[in-house]
């Protein structure tokens, strides 16, 4: 800490990522990553954007991002005028906590959901309240329809646990919220969720965040994006010019606008992530694990007679990372990214092993 620190760098409590580990023959199942390559399509489009000699990297990217909007907006059936994009769906979040939920009246989320949530509440002086998941870990749309609030928030399929909540619920809090913006983190929903952007019409205090960093497999590019009606996009767009003009670069624009086309190859990867995470429950099933249905790409399970911490420094010690909460209710609990059949056998024999 520095003298210099202002009194809101001193105040905050970071986010932490997940780990990115230097390490050789690793296998990495804690950060959601996609198991497969991005389409052939996005490195064609990055080859064509540099160009013979790259020149076109001397001039500044399209700050409206017209080409992806418009691959965006033809792929959901909505105006490039619904859309925004941002530095991954992170930066997106960011600009929607101080655009739109930055209000008299405390915030809604659950207690078990996405940790940076509360990380922008800080940063930008929002006020919050958490509201408990049920036991099973589900959300209750019931918790969401009576209390005040200045917007309510999560992802649908929540994180880390995978569970989702259908689509007739969350309108039920729209309805219930006319006066508060609902917005839906789907970063996970194209592995067996259903999507809110189809309410988007019907429903002037609805927000749906995309990422293209899992089902397009592009969380090295950093691009993320938000629908919602005009007003809600324009908001965002003020926020974005008075802090980043250009958060895309001109390849993240090209190749996130290749994935986006893409169809085929998109269906094809979400569902071999689903066959596999299927196969990878089973098998975590019959090792004794307990396992929370999931319609992401990780799973979230415990086991009754081995400690969750435990449990992944043994794989680590195995060249095998997972993700470990040291947070109330779920601290015995691990969370794991679906990676190829290979790699879910290897964690299983492993896990085989150390339970045993």
């Amino acid at each position: 800490m520095s003298r210099f620190w202002s009194q809101v760098a001193r105040d905050l409590t970071p986010y932490v990522p997940g780990e990115q580990p230097k390490i050789a023959n690793l296998i990495k199942l804690n950060t959601n990553e996609n198991p497969f390559p991005p389409s052939p399509k996005v490195l064609a489009a990055i080859r064509a954007e540099l160009g013979d000699d790259a020149a076109g990297l001397r001039l500044y990217p399209d700050p409206n991002a017209d080409r992806l909007k418009g691959a965006i907006a033809r792929r959901h059936g909505l105006t490039p005028q619904q859309v925004f994009v941002g530095n991954g769906s992170d930066e997106v979040l960011a600009h929607v906590f101080m655009a739109l939920l930055k209000h008299d009246a405390p915030i809604l989320f659950p207690d078990i959901t996405y940790s940076f949530y509360p990380v922008y509440c800080s940063l930008y002086g929002v006020d919050y309240r958490t509201l408990p998941l049920t036991d099973d870990f589900s959300i209750d749309p019931d918790d969401y329809c009576g209390p005040r609030n200045g917007g309510i928030i999560f992802p649908n399929p929540n994180a880390p646990t995978g569970r989702p909540l259908a689509l007739d619920a969350i309108e039920k809090i729209l309805a219930a919220n006319p006066d508060s913006l609902v917005v839906i983190d789907e970063a996970y929903v194209d592995f067996g969720g259903e999507t809110a952007i189809g309410l988007v019409g019907r429903h002037d205090n609805l927000l749906v965040v995309h990422t293209f960093s899992k089902s397009r497999s592009l969380a090295g590019l950093r691009v993320g994006f938000a629908v919602g009606q005009p007003p809600l996009i324009e908001a965002l767009e003020r926020v974005k010019n008075s802090f980043n003009s250009y958060p895309l670069d001109r390849l993240a624009l090209a190749g996130a606008a290749a994935a986006m086309e893409d169809e085929a190859y998109f269906e094809q990867c979400c569902r071999a992530v689903i066959a596999t995470r299927d196969t990878l429950a089973s098998r975590l099933a019959g090792l004794g694990f307990a396992v929370i249905p999931s319609a992401a790409n990780f799973i979230f399970v415990r086991h009754p007679q081995h400690d969750a911490a435990e449990l992944a420094k043994a794989l680590r010690e195995r060249n095998i990372i997972v993700r470990h909460f040291k947070l109330p209710r779920i601290e015995q609990f691990l969370r794991i990214t679906v990676g190829t059949d290979d790699e879910c056998k290897a964690l299983t024999d492993a896990l085989e092993r150390i339970t045993g």
